[in-house]
């Protein structure tokens, strides 16, 4: 499931550095971060939808690599990224 073009925008707006920021690794985990939330709220509606759950297993791995990646580049950011995204990490 593709985000809306206004959802999309909100999410760039809020986790973007300057006003050119569309594509830094800190707004692709919000936007991967907003899609795995409406992705998990599907399955919680459909348990028996196995290429959703493939979708969603493969967009919170690229989620983990990064993060993995933001860990080990700009720690400092990193933990301010997980602590606005409530994840436990």
């Amino acid at each position: 499931m593709a985000l809306d073009s206004e959802d999309k925008a909100q999410v760039i707006s809020e986790f973007q550095k300057h006003p050119q920021d569309v594509g830094s690794a800190e707004v692709q985990v919000g936007i991967l971060s907003k899609r795995i939330q409406e992705l998990s709220v599907h399955m919680e509606n459909a348990p028996k939808d196995n290429h959703s759950r493939k979708g969603l297993v493969s967009l919170v791995a690229k989620r983990r690599k990064l993060l993995n990646y933001l860990k080990r580049v700009k720690p400092g950011e990193y933990g301010e990224l997980i602590a606005r995204l409530g994840l436990r990490r």
